[in-house]
């Protein structure tokens, strides 16, 4: 039985790392622009994982040191093909960014005044912008929507825009909001 599932993991250890190589080279803006991404390659052609999985590996790719593109890829890939699911999958992330910032770095200071350079860039951020707002709006569909994680929410918004805090901090106290909120419903509902 261990076997057929070794061998089944490492039969998908070239299609993730052929996913993540063209997550990495086709989602401009960074981690939270291929969220989208991943969800609809991974969740929804793939069948790999499940929505509610994906969801999962957001929140802990978030609450983990390090960009959120490369950890939801190194999660994704162990939990689909193991150890070299995670190495591969998270090398083919980053190997377009390493490939395209180091030719870029080459050329883009000749052509950095150019307007259509300029003009260009604005177009990326827009459309960076769109990927940004369907990626909360996917997360917040599959959210709990009750007082607590509307209470939860607000309260994070505040502390992370208008007071400024570490988003460590904010992450602990929303983990620690959280459970006290989940504990007293368990208790409410043994009552």
């Amino acid at each position: 039985m261990t076997e057929k599932v070794n061998k089944k993991r490492e039969s998908l250890i070239l299609p993730l790392f052929i996913t993540f190589l063209k997550i990495g080279a086709f989602t401009f803006g960074g981690g939270y622009a291929m969220i989208p991404i991943i969800q609809k390659e991974i969740a929804e052609k793939k069948k790999w994982l499940t929505d509610e999985d994906i969801l999962d590996i957001i929140a802990v790719s978030e609450s983990t040191p390090g960009p959120i593109a490369i950890n939801s890829a190194t999660f994704v890939g162990y939990r689909v093909a193991g150890f070299w699911g995670a190495f591969f999958s998270t090398f083919a992330v980053v190997l377009p960014s390493f490939l395209i910032i180091s030719i870029l770095s080459l050329i883009l200071k000749e052509f950095a005044e150019v307007r259509s350079v300029q003009n260009a860039f604005f177009g990326i951020r827009a459309g960076v912008l769109a990927l940004l707002l369907r990626a909360l709006f996917l997360m917040y569909k599959k959210c709990p929507k009750n007082i607590a994680s509307y209470f939860i929410m607000a309260i994070s918004f505040l502390f992370a825009s208008v007071f400024k805090l570490n988003i460590f901090f904010v992450i602990l106290i929303c983990a620690i909001l959280g459970l006290c909120f989940s504990l007293y419903a368990k208790r409410r509902a043994t009552k």
